[in-house]
Protein backbone atom coordinates (compact mmCIF):
# COMPACT_ATOMS: atom_id res chain seq x y z
CA UNK A 1 0.00 0.00 0.00
CA UNK A 2 1.24 3.45 -0.84
CA UNK A 3 1.40 5.53 2.31
CA UNK A 4 1.89 8.87 0.64
CA UNK A 5 2.49 10.60 -2.62
CA UNK A 6 4.52 13.77 -2.50
CA UNK A 7 5.06 16.29 -5.26
CA UNK A 8 7.71 18.93 -5.16
CA UNK A 9 9.16 21.56 -7.47
CA UNK A 10 12.75 20.78 -8.38
CA UNK A 11 14.04 23.41 -5.96
CA UNK A 12 12.42 21.79 -2.93
CA UNK A 13 14.60 19.47 -0.88
CA UNK A 14 13.91 15.82 -0.25
CA UNK A 15 11.87 15.35 2.88
CA UNK A 16 9.80 18.50 2.66
CA UNK A 17 6.11 18.03 3.32
CA UNK A 18 3.78 16.84 0.62
CA UNK A 19 1.75 19.32 -1.37
CA UNK A 20 -2.01 19.09 -1.06
CA UNK A 21 -2.98 21.87 -3.46
CA UNK A 22 -3.18 21.54 -7.23
CA UNK A 23 -0.02 19.42 -6.99
CA UNK A 24 -1.71 16.77 -4.85
CA UNK A 25 -1.20 13.35 -6.33
CA UNK A 26 -4.30 11.54 -5.19
CA UNK A 27 -5.33 8.01 -6.08
CA UNK A 28 -6.93 9.23 -9.31
CA UNK A 29 -3.47 9.56 -10.89
CA UNK A 30 -2.80 5.89 -10.21
CA UNK A 31 -6.14 4.46 -11.37
CA UNK A 32 -6.38 4.24 -15.17
CA UNK A 33 -10.06 5.15 -15.59
CA UNK A 34 -10.59 7.42 -12.60
CA UNK A 35 -9.85 10.83 -14.09
CA UNK A 36 -7.34 12.94 -15.93
CA UNK A 37 -4.32 12.15 -13.75
CA UNK A 38 -2.04 14.72 -12.17
CA UNK A 39 -0.91 18.15 -13.38
CA UNK A 40 1.55 20.50 -11.68
CA UNK A 41 0.33 23.85 -10.41
CA UNK A 42 3.42 25.60 -11.75
CA UNK A 43 5.79 25.31 -14.71
CA UNK A 44 9.16 23.61 -14.47
CA UNK A 45 10.69 20.41 -13.22
CA UNK A 46 8.60 18.39 -10.77
CA UNK A 47 9.17 15.29 -8.65
CA UNK A 48 6.48 12.76 -7.73
CA UNK A 49 7.53 10.43 -4.93
CA UNK A 50 5.56 7.34 -3.90
CA UNK A 51 6.45 6.03 -0.44
CA UNK A 52 5.34 2.52 0.51
CA UNK A 53 4.42 1.25 3.98
CA UNK A 54 5.74 -2.25 3.20
CA UNK A 55 8.51 -3.53 0.95
CA UNK A 56 7.21 -3.99 -2.59
CA UNK A 57 8.25 -6.25 -5.43
CA UNK A 58 7.68 -4.36 -8.65
CA UNK A 59 7.51 -6.22 -11.97
CA UNK A 60 5.93 -3.69 -14.31
CA UNK A 61 5.62 0.09 -14.56
CA UNK A 62 3.43 1.86 -17.11
CA UNK A 63 3.35 5.60 -17.69
CA UNK A 64 1.10 7.65 -19.95
CA UNK A 65 1.82 11.30 -20.71
CA UNK A 66 -0.46 13.55 -22.79
CA UNK A 67 -0.01 16.98 -24.33
CA UNK A 68 -2.71 18.32 -26.65
CA UNK A 69 -1.69 21.96 -26.95
CA UNK A 70 2.05 22.71 -26.82
CA UNK A 71 4.89 21.32 -28.95
CA UNK A 72 7.83 20.52 -26.67
CA UNK A 73 10.50 18.00 -25.70
CA UNK A 74 9.93 16.38 -22.32
CA UNK A 75 12.25 14.26 -20.20
CA UNK A 76 11.47 12.01 -17.29
CA UNK A 77 13.58 9.95 -14.93
CA UNK A 78 12.12 7.00 -13.06
CA UNK A 79 14.05 5.86 -9.97
CA UNK A 80 13.52 3.48 -7.06
CA UNK A 81 14.78 3.28 -3.51
CA UNK A 82 15.40 0.24 -1.30
CA UNK A 83 15.95 2.37 1.83
CA UNK A 84 13.06 4.78 2.27
CA UNK A 85 14.46 7.40 -0.09
CA UNK A 86 17.95 7.68 1.38
CA UNK A 87 19.39 6.57 -1.99
CA UNK A 88 17.90 6.00 -5.43
CA UNK A 89 18.72 3.77 -8.38
CA UNK A 90 17.78 4.88 -11.87
CA UNK A 91 15.41 2.66 -13.83
CA UNK A 92 15.12 4.75 -16.99
CA UNK A 93 15.73 8.22 -18.38
CA UNK A 94 13.65 9.03 -21.45
CA UNK A 95 13.19 12.06 -23.73
CA UNK A 96 10.48 12.45 -26.35
CA UNK A 97 8.69 15.10 -28.39
CA UNK A 98 5.09 16.21 -28.31
CA UNK A 99 3.94 17.72 -31.63
CA UNK A 100 0.22 18.50 -31.46
CA UNK A 101 -1.99 17.80 -33.26
CA UNK A 102 0.08 14.81 -34.48
CA UNK A 103 1.95 13.30 -31.54
CA UNK A 104 -0.01 14.03 -28.37
CA UNK A 105 0.70 11.02 -26.14
CA UNK A 106 3.64 8.96 -24.96
CA UNK A 107 3.06 5.53 -23.43
CA UNK A 108 5.92 3.71 -21.71
CA UNK A 109 5.71 0.10 -20.52
CA UNK A 110 8.66 -1.25 -18.54
CA UNK A 111 9.16 -4.81 -17.37
CA UNK A 112 11.40 -4.69 -14.29
CA UNK A 113 12.50 -7.01 -11.50
CA UNK A 114 12.75 -4.82 -8.41
CA UNK A 115 12.67 -6.41 -4.95
CA UNK A 116 12.37 -4.51 -1.67
CA UNK A 117 11.12 -1.23 -3.11
CA UNK A 118 10.31 1.37 -0.44
CA UNK A 119 9.92 4.36 -2.76
CA UNK A 120 9.45 5.20 -6.43
CA UNK A 121 10.32 8.62 -7.79
CA UNK A 122 9.29 10.17 -11.09
CA UNK A 123 11.12 13.37 -12.07
CA UNK A 124 9.59 15.26 -15.00
CA UNK A 125 11.23 18.09 -16.94
CA UNK A 126 8.24 19.17 -19.03
CA UNK A 127 10.14 21.36 -21.53
CA UNK A 128 13.85 20.89 -22.14
CA UNK A 129 13.73 24.14 -24.13
CA UNK A 130 12.97 26.08 -20.95
CA UNK A 131 9.37 26.98 -21.81
CA UNK A 132 6.55 27.39 -19.33
CA UNK A 133 5.04 23.91 -19.70
CA UNK A 134 3.62 22.20 -16.64
CA UNK A 135 4.47 18.61 -15.82
CA UNK A 136 1.64 16.08 -15.93
CA UNK A 137 1.01 12.34 -15.80
CA UNK A 138 -2.18 10.93 -17.28
CA UNK A 139 -1.61 7.43 -15.82
CA UNK A 140 0.90 5.64 -13.62
CA UNK A 141 0.45 1.90 -13.13
CA UNK A 142 2.64 -0.25 -10.89
CA UNK A 143 2.39 -4.02 -10.65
Amino acid sequence: MCSSCQTQPASAGVGHGSSRGANYCGPQALIPSAGSGWRAAQAGEQTIRLLFDDLQNVRRIQLLFREDQQARTQEFVLRWSPDGGQSYREIVRQQYNFSPPGVTREFEDYTVDLAGVTALELIIVPDLGGGDARASVAQLRIA
